[in-house]
């Protein structure tokens, strides 16, 4: 959905558009919160309390960017949800499996210089679009941060995600390994603990 609506979004630069970019942010993210959260959970529970404290947050948000239409309260909004994923995140290789930094720091490292990226393209824009004009192309493209944005994020997300599997995984006690599809892309294969 975010892909979609940011595709969309950038094909129009209209505001209805621009909803089904962001919105779609927050969701996701809750998503990723919840899934953090309950990496240690019993098999077959549901926590409803963060379930509903989750999608309480999603309404509010939603609600007030309706009413609001400020994209620096999105932006504040969204943060606050990395912000409790960073937390979680440290908590777990720091306390519970601290042999799985590597893949949490890259994660976090990766999607917060995609976060930083978007912020400053966001307060610099116009000074980058002028930087753009007076370089050569190639050199131009590098700066275009929110193009960065879009391409950290995705792949930041995505190990977040590994590393939720991973830590998912180990917990349930299966043999969670990372391997590298043609040598460069990483994918979660894990197989069950036998029975002694």
């Amino acid at each position: 959905m975010v892909g979609l609506g940011s595709w969309c979004f950038h094909m129009t630069l209209k505001y209805e558009m621009q909803l089904l970019d962001e919105l779609p942010m927050i969701y996701s993210c809750c998503i990723f919160v919840y899934c953090t959260f309950e990496c240690f959970k019993v098999k077959n529970s549901v926590n409803y309390h963060l379930i509903f404290i989750l999608i309480l947050f999603s309404l509010i948000v939603t609600t007030v960017y309706l009413k609001v239409k400020e994209p620096i309260f999105h932006q504040v909004m969204y943060g606050v949800l990395v912000f409790t994923l960073i937390v979680r995140s440290i908590y777990i290789v720091t306390w519970v499996y601290p042999w799985l930094r590597g893949l949490g720091y890259t994660s976090l490292g990766i999607f917060l210089l995609g976060f930083v990226l978007w912020n400053v393209d966001n307060i610099i824009c116009d000074s980058l679009r002028n930087f753009r004009k007076k370089v050569p192309p190639v050199i131009g493209i590098t700066s275009q941060f929110h193009a960065w944005w879009h391409i950290l994020t995705g792949l930041g997300s995505y190990l977040h995600i590994l590393f939720s599997i991973y830590t998912r995984t180990l917990y349930l006690r299966y043999r969670p390994k990372v391997k590298f599809l043609f040598g460069i892309w990483p994918v979660i294969l894990f197989e069950p603990l036998r029975n002694h």
